[in-house]
């Protein structure tokens, strides 16, 4: 890859991780946390999905250990995250669903490829961008004594899919990286605001009649 294309990358992916460790901060204060408690649930909404693919994929090093600029990010978040949530006058509702739409796509494609390039199948790439995207995610919402988001009926984990099978499909079918990494982000990207925007939903399982 292009070092041009791999700087936007780099700093994309830390864009993406303030904007997941903000996410984190906003629940740490619905739930009246101390800053410790901020600072954890932010470390582990940004990081603990990437963590868990490191560690799964056998990765020499995890990645935020290899470079602590990620947990500098996450820390900056959460302390200044917490000022920016008590602003009277805050930013439009929409914005941070697109950030966090694009952190995901950016997630499970960067989970997806690295997954790939540890040698493991396409399929095992795929769930391995959706570790990726949601995990860090799924340990908040425990953390926070909440059923996980994409343990419902939002399509969150959805989009991780499809966005892992266009990106991993693309390279398979012999389309460059580049092209394949748009594909896989946009389709993540796509149905993911779509699902936010038409309030679109998986079908609930129930025993119930």
């Amino acid at each position: 890859m292009p070092l041009l294309v791999e700087s936007v990358f780099y700093w994309s992916d830390l864009f993406g991780t303030a904007v997941f460790a903000f996410s984190g901060v906003l629940v740490a204060g619905r739930l009246r946390m101390d800053g410790f408690g901020v600072i954890v649930l932010a470390a582990v909404t940004a990081i603990g999905g990437g963590t868990i693919r490191d560690l799964i994929i056998g990765a020499e090093q995890v990645f935020w250990v290899g470079n602590p600029v990620y947990l500098w990010v996450i820390l900056a978040t959460a302390l200044i995250g917490q000022y920016l949530a008590r602003l009277p006058r805050r930013l439009p509702w929409y914005i941070l669903p697109l950030a966090d739409a694009f952190g995901l796509a950016l997630f499970t494609v960067i989970g997806a490829e690295k997954a790939l390039n540890h040698g493991t199948s396409g399929m095992v790439a795929v769930v391995m961008g959706v570790i990726t995207g949601v995990a860090g995610g799924m340990i908040r919402d425990v953390l926070a004594r909440e059923v996980p988001m994409v343990l419902q009926r939002e399509i969150y984990a959805t989009a991780c899919i499809l966005g892992g099978v266009l990106y991993t499909g693309a390279l398979a079918l012999g389309l460059p990286a580049l092209l394949a990494t748009a594909l896989g982000m946009l389709g993540t990207f796509v149905l993911r605001i779509a699902a936010i925007r038409w309030h679109l939903s998986l079908p609930a399982f129930s025993l119930t009649r």
